[in-house]
């Protein structure tokens, strides 16, 4: 029993998924944010570009 015990103490396969899954969810918060900022960006352009061609 101390040996199973001392086995998963030792196992550090499971902090290992903890930490690729913190890693995986800081970069798909950072790609959220700069499309986001994109996002905005295009909106923005093309409503000049909108504004632009419209009729006087």
């Amino acid at each position: 029993m101390k040996n199973l015990f001392s086995k998963f103490l030792k196992d550090e396969s499971g902090a290992t998924a903890i930490e690729y899954g913190l890693l995986a969810a800081l970069i798909a918060v950072g790609i959220i944010t700069v499309v986001g900022q994109v996002g905005d960006n295009l909106t923005t352009t093309f409503t000049s570009v909108k504004d632009g061609l419209a009729p006087k």
